[in-house]
């Protein structure tokens, strides 16, 4: 008979491998733990519980906000804002960084989260998801800062993300590989159910909103055909799957193997950036992509390695199988010249000290 092995027992165990570590750390995971099972509840009932639909409440981005995202910001934000371990918060639903109360202790780290991506999905009843990812704190005052939050990806110490579709499943790394867990809802806990997950060597799948499909750059088209192997000889083509929450393509790509990308454009030559949050979805995706042996671009580098400028900054995202991302960089390096030229400021801005 397999063991059982719980979230906080596997947490606890992963421990012993750092001697200098502290219960601190492997308590926020635990916290995080105890947020997916709280929303999860609310995700399999909200049709029944008049949680559906959208508020009158916009977020930062100026997109309408589901009753549903602002129940799992306000959950993640009470469960964590009073335990001492945090010093600074940030949500993608709220324009500043979130402050620790100031009748609180803080502590030592940093969350950032998406309280719940894909959430137009909500109504639809498909798969959304929660990202967080963690930093330690780097300023020297008693409080956080914008400081701490705004690090390089390559400086986390633990991302992670869970996805509420047909169970609901906890995928996190604290640097040792990725591990899976899937919710019992018989006993309340997290089991293990995916330890050391790695990104297959035989793809099958590529995700991409091939609507916007106009919008790209003649080396993403170019791209794109190679991945429909239309293009290069022999190739065998890859499955187009594409859900709409980041969450949810990514987890299934890194499952069956694949490749997710967002790309920037030239729709508007001032915005060639994209779409996907860099502090809230793709250093989080980031991290886990390479933990499972895969790469996360932003179509020149390594997402990880970009120096944060602004809280709510936006960056293209090639993420999944190492290959298949290489070869994006490659095209782009090839045939987007005037893409490369508009985005390169964006990329090497810093961000402004007081």
């Amino acid at each position: 008979m397999a063991r059982i092995v719980t979230i906080e027992r596997h947490i606890l165990e992963q421990q012993k491998n750092h001697p200098n570590a502290t219960g601190v750390f492997t308590n926020l995971l635990y916290d995080m733990a105890l947020a997916a099972k709280i929303i999860a509840r609310e995700t399999t009932r909200a049709g029944l519980v008049g949680i559906l639909g959208a508020s009158e409440d916009h977020n930062v981005y100026g997109e309408q906000q589901q009753k549903l995202d602002i129940f799992a910001d306000r959950t993640i934000f009470r469960i964590n804002d009073h335990t001492g371990r945090l010093c600074a918060m940030a949500s993608e639903e709220h324009e500043e960084i979130i402050e620790i109360p100031m009748n609180f202790d803080t502590g030592r780290y940093v969350l950032l989260y998406d309280p719940l991506d894909g959430s137009s999905n909500i109504d639809v009843n498909v798969s959304v998801g929660t990202i967080f990812a963690i930093h330690r704190k780097i300023s020297t005052g008693e409080r956080g800062t914008l400081e701490d939050v705004l690090q390089a990806g390559r400086r986390l110490v633990a991302a992670g993300y869970v996805i509420y579709g047909s169970s609901t499943m906890m995928v996190y790394s604290a640097g040792q590989g990725v591990h899976g867990f899937t919710l019992d809802p018989s006993v309340g806990e997290f089991l293990l159910s995916h330890e050391n997950i790695r990104a297959p060597q035989n793809a099958l799948y590529y995700s991409a909103n091939a609507g916007y499909e106009k919008y790209w750059t003649p080396g993403v088209r170019r791209y794109a055909k190679w991945l429909q192997g239309i293009e290069g000889e022999g190739r065998k083509p890859l499955g187009q799957r594409y859900i709409g929450s980041l969450v949810s393509d990514f987890h299934r790509n890194l499952l069956r193997g694949g490749v997710f990308f967002y790309p920037g454009d030239m729709q508007d030559p001032s915005k060639p950036y994209g779409k996907m949050r860099l502090m809230f979805e793709a250093q989080a995706i980031g991290f886990l992509a390479e933990q499972a042996g895969g790469y996360a671009s932003d179509g020149v580098g390594s997402v990880l390695d970009l120096e944060p400028y602004s809280l709510h900054q936006r960056v293209p995202l090639f993420v999944g199988n190492r290959d298949l991302v290489e070869k994006a960089e490659e095209y782009i390096r090839l045939y987007d010249q005037e893409w490369l030229e508009a985005y390169r400021p964006f990329r090497t801005l810093k961000m402004e000290r007081a």
